[in-house]
């Protein structure tokens, strides 16, 4: 078991007590829900669609080769957007006030091959409560040899990580639908995040097999069978489809967390964090592309990852709203608020930083 680690609110500051209490007025004084309404069952709608009437037409058995190829990298998208836009709000509890709606949204993770119950230990226990502290936060581990926090160990391949990043971030949802999962299961078990007795855990194993079957069958079996092409060429089509979604999901989280002026503190001796956890939120995160709406539409809110990370089980559809609220409160008590204009922005920012990751000694992180 790690080091318990603890924020320590050691200037008694109000920030979080204020910011809350206006952003529950807002809600309250427009009589609105925090949770999803007709604007995001819309979406919730189109980005299934997206993923499945793709499927359907390959099913058919009636389109043209290009369209066959075009139709797998919609699903790629689709993929992406079913992941930012419905299971991470619902996985969250922030879809719907029924933990019944919830339940069965976050389980759109399953369809679509993951693990809902690996992805709430990783993603809402590890990555929200310690967001860039090496060795606890697993977005920004190492992974094939990439340097995400100044934290992490130096190799001197890690120079050229900014040439070969996109194709290790392009083979996130492919590891995760094979490999991942069952790593994730066995390391949450010995790590003792996994608390269930032994007989829950075993059906929490089942639970996850069974799915993995139900993926498998529908996305390669069904087709390989029954559609006029060659085996190998649904395979490509397979690869398709998780090369761009995993591409599209590496990508937005790592521009909210891994860019430059964001911090990465580590805990001392006694697993003490000298900072208040919502005052660290905005340390470790920063918005990108507010006044794009297209990217605010299909990356399910998620660049506006300060607002995602204080205010998690509010539905993604209301971060534009609630905003304003962050930033002014921010100012008001002196925290900075991170944020890049652009998607291009954000991008470059994160190559940049890993560029000087790569490069054991070369730059002075803040230190949040």
């Amino acid at each position: 078991m790690k080091q318990q680690i603890k924020f320590v609110n050691a200037d008694k500051t109000r920030f979080y007590t204020v910011l809350k209490q206006r952003v529950d007025n807002y809600f309250k004084e427009n009589n609105i829900s925090q949770h999803a309404n007709g604007k995001m069952i819309f979406k919730t709608i189109f980005m299934f669609c997206l993923y499945f009437v793709p499927y359907a037409f390959i099913l058919s058995n009636s389109i043209p080769e290009w369209a066959f190829w075009l139709c797998w990298a919609m699903m790629g998208l689709g993929l992406a957007g079913i992941g930012m836009s419905v299971m991470h709000d619902a996985n969250h509890g922030a879809y719907s006030s029924s933990n019944k709606v919830n339940k069965i949204l976050g389980l759109s993770l399953n369809l679509v091959g993951a693990d809902a119950n690996n992805w709430k230990t990783q993603h809402n226990v590890l990555h929200h409560t310690y967001t860039n502290i090496q060795d606890y936060d697993e977005d920004i581990d190492i992974k094939f040899g990439m340097r995400f926090s100044p934290n992490g160990k130096h190799n001197k391949m890690q120079k050229f990580q900014p040439l070969y990043v996109f194709f290790f971030y392009s083979l996130m949802t492919l590891y995760w639908v094979t490999f991942k999962d069952y790593a994730q299961y066995h390391r949450y078990l010995r790590e003792g995040y996994n608390k269930a007795n032994k007989t829950k855990q075993k059906k929490q194993l089942l639970h996850m097999l069974i799915w993995k079957i139900f993926y498998y069958s529908y996305i390669l079996v069904i087709p390989i069978l029954f559609l006029n092409m060659a085996w190998w060429k649904i395979i490509l089509g397979f690869l398709l489809l998780h090369l761009i979604a995993g591409l599209l999901l590496s990508l937005v989280f790592q521009l909210a967390h891994v860019v430059e002026n964001t911090s990465f503190p580590m805990p001392d001796d006694k697993g003490n964090i000298e900072n208040e956890w919502a005052i660290h939120q905005l340390n470790t995160t920063a918005d990108f592309s507010a006044k794009n709406p297209f990217i605010t539409f299909f990356v399910g809110g998620l660049n506006y990852q300060i607002e995602h990370h204080l205010f998690q089980r509010v539905c993604h559809i209301h971060y534009p709203k609630i905003a304003p609220i962050v930033q002014q409160t921010a100012r008001e008590f002196g925290i900075p608020y991170l944020y890049n204009r652009s998607f291009f922005s954000a991008l470059t920012s994160h190559l940049r930083l890993l560029s000087k990751l790569g490069h054991k000694e070369a730059y002075q992180f803040p230190i949040g």
